[in-house]
C-alpha cells in the first residue's frame, strides 16, 4: 500500500524567483519517440519517458550521442539547465514565468518537472542567451524582495 507524503519545496513564488540559480549540463539532448516498447533504451541512457497516446508511441529524451549510435531519428537538439532551487510540485506559476521570459527572448523551451528540480531543455546554440535571461529573471526578484 502506497502513502501520500508531502513535498519538500517551496511554494512561494517570490522566494523561487529570489533564489533562482540554473545549471547547464553538459550534454545535446534530443527528443524521439518509438512506437515499440521492445526497442526503449536502456534505462542509463533515458532522461526522460512519457507514455504519449497509445498510436503516437512513446517519448524519449536521451542524448544526442545515444540517439546517433544506434540510429535513432530525433528532433530538438537542446541543452538541459536545471533549475537548482527546490520547487514544491504545487508551486503555482513559477515555470510558467521562466518560460515565459525565454520566450520573450524569442526562445522556445521544453520544461520537465522532477520531484525536486524543474528542468528546461532550450535550443542548441541558445542555452547562454537562456542562462543570461533566468539570472536577469533572478537578479529582479532579489532586488525586489529586498526593497
Amino acid at each position: 500500500m502506497s502513502t501520500q507524503t508531502t513535498h519538500p519545496g517551496e511554494v512561494s513564488l517570490s522566494k523561487l524567483l529570489a533564489t533562482l540559480t540554473a545549471s547547464l549540463h553538459p550534454q545535446t539532448y534530443v527528443f524521439a519517440v518509438l512506437k515499440d516498447e521492445s526497442k526503449l533504451p536502456p534505462f542509463s541512457e533515458v532522461e526522460m519517458l512519457f507514455r504519449e497516446a497509445k498510436s503516437e508511441g512513446i517519448t524519449v529524451i536521451t542524448t544526442r550521442d545515444y540517439a546517433e549510435s544506434v540510429g535513432l531519428e530525433y528532433a530538438f537538439p537542446s541543452r538541459k539547465i536545471t533549475l537548482d532551487v527546490t520547487s514544491s510540485l504545487d508551486a503555482v506559476g513559477f515555470i510558467a514565468i521562466v518560460a515565459t521570459r525565454l520566450a520573450a527572448a524569442g526562445m522556445g523551451v521544453n520544461p520537465i518537472s522532477g520531484f525536486y528540480h524543474d528542468h528546461l531543455f532550450v535550443p542548441l546554440g541558445r542555452e547562454q542567451d537562456a542562462l543570461k535571461v533566468i539570472s536577469e529573471l533572478a537578479e529582479e526578484n532579489k532586488r525586489e524582495a529586498k526593497a
